[in-house]
């Protein structure tokens, strides 16, 4: 948990300047989308966690 919130606050809060909390939320909604789906994990090893979530429940649906 601790080095997602080291990400996401160097990623998004650390470069950007918003003028409101909606810009907030639509960054952070982008940032974890990316973040899901583009970006491959160490920790899953390097495989995104959209493929590592179909690998150990491959019912399951979202």
């Amino acid at each position: 948990m601790e080095r997602f919130n080291k990400t996401y606050r160097t990623e998004v809060l650390d470069c950007y300047v918003f003028d409101n909390l909606q810009e907030v939320r639509d960054m952070t909604a982008d940032w974890l989308h990316r973040y899901n789906h583009h970006r491959p994990h160490e920790a899953l090893g390097r495989i995104l966690p959209v493929e590592y979530r179909v690998k150990l429940f491959p019912n399951l649906y979202f």
